[in-house]
């Protein structure tokens, strides 16, 4: 787990009830550690049926706090009310897995154990996850006491659909890792420098049909437009992330607009910019599409296939014809992947497409643009300035990149 700027020195309370999920608790504070947040772990006595408070201390480097009433070497606080404390150093009070019982608790505001005594205390978010088996999810009483969570301010991760402990399949699974931690950076965005702002990130390369099994596209994965969004998020955004990507996970807290042709994405791009602050157009949309579509498997005749193809439409082109008109999007990041005379060709986009921005990458590298996880790019802009990013992660540059929105917009 790579280190994330927003988690960097965050103080995060995981507070953990007794539920066979628990395993799921120790890799999300494993994640959390290494992504660079500061993890304190409360377990209830029934979480330590399941696993041994060892084990959160192993994973965080930090102690285990289960007793208001023992001293910390035991597994309590150092002192009576140092419960005040803990809660009010931290940045989130996230409670997961949360059994019915404790949601019980923190619903009718009991404080008889040093989980409830210190989300009563916290004065930050709380992030609650239920997780339970049999259906108990479904139960009125369960529902009501949710209920009078999310009515106090309380925000909840809804429990995926699966297989649970008992065999039973239904409702009530501790999401994975990954969507945890989504929604901890979604809640910890809030507020942050885009709070207000609506950004459009497009993502994905587009997939010109040809027949009803095949369809010419290209090898962009995504990664870079989905890492853009992420950083929108966790700057306070609201974004809508229009993807054609198919094999990348849903980014909590963006509105996702799935497209495959150039066309679709043109379609919800017009759409979604008309109130939009920024477009950020990271997609790769194919040039060309078939002059035809065969409404048949086309099939093997002569050696040699003919195949008349047609230009689609010019999205960004398209946007800089209803902002003239509208004046939104505000600002505009082009993208683009060159081959050759990255700096010429990039230039040329920029001021044919009155971009305000323009990230340049070239695609000949192995270690950078398509299909991996890494990438360097030039940055250009319309008062001629330039900044090389070198070989980093897709995360920092889609950090440095909504930086350089913000910035524009403010």
């Amino acid at each position: 787990m790579a280190e994330i700027a927003l988690l960097k020195d965050r103080r995060i309370i995981l507070a953990v009830c007794g539920s066979i999920a628990v395993y799921k608790a120790v890799d999300l504070a494993s994640k959390l550690t290494q992504a660079g947040a500061q993890v304190d772990v409360i377990m209830t006595e029934a979480a330590q049926r399941f696993v041994h408070p060892l084990t959160f201390q192993a994973v965080s480097g930090r102690p285990v706090y289960s007793d208001m009433w023992r001293a910390e070497i035991g597994g309590g606080l150092p002192s009576h009310i140092a419960h005040i404390g803990l809660a009010e150093g931290a940045d989130l009070l996230m409670v997961a897995p949360a059994t019915a019982n404790t949601l019980a608790k923190l619903a009718h505001g009991f404080a008889d154990d040093l989980l409830s005594v210190t989300v009563l205390a916290a004065g930050c978010p709380l992030l609650v996850a239920p997780a339970m088996d049999g259906g108990m999810i479904e139960h009125r009483a369960v529902q009501d006491n949710l209920d009078m969570l999310r009515q106090r301010g309380a925000h909840l991760i809804e429990p995926e659909t699966g297989r649970l402990a008992s065999g039973l399949t239904g409702g009530g699974r501790l999401p994975e890792t990954p969507t945890l931690i989504g929604h901890i950076r979604r809640i910890l965005g809030l507020g942050g420098e885009l709070s207000g702002h609506k950004l459009v990130v497009t993502a994905g390369g587009t997939r010109e049909a040809l027949d009803p099994v095949r369809y010419l596209s290209n090898r962009s994965t995504g990664k870079q437009g989905f890492a853009i969004a992420q950083a929108a998020i966790d700057a306070g955004a609201d974004v809508v992330l229009i993807s054609s990507a198919e094999v990348l996970p849903p980014l909590v807290g963006a509105t996702l607009v799935d497209v495959d042709s150039a066309q679709s994405m043109l379609e919800a791009v017009l759409a979604q910019v008309a109130d939009a602050s920024a477009l950020i157009m990271a997609a790769a949309v194919a040039d060309y599409r078939p002059r035809s579509v065969s409404q048949q498997k086309i099939k093997k005749a002569d050696e040699w296939l003919n195949l008349p193809l047609e230009r689609n439409p010019d999205i960004l082109m398209a946007v800089k014809a209803q902002r003239e008109k509208t004046g939104y999007p505000k600002i505009v990041v082009g993208f683009a992947a060159e081959s050759e005379n990255l700096l010429e060709n990039a230039s040329g986009k920029l001021q044919a497409k009155r971009l305000d921005l323009l990230v340049a990458n070239d695609i000949s590298a192995s270690d950078a643009g398509f299909a991996v996880d890494t990438n360097r790019v030039v940055v250009l802009d319309m008062d001629g300035g330039m900044h090389t990013i070198d070989l980093t992660s897709k995360a920092a540059i889609g950090d440095t990149i909504i930086k350089r929105v913000g910035g524009l917009l403010a």
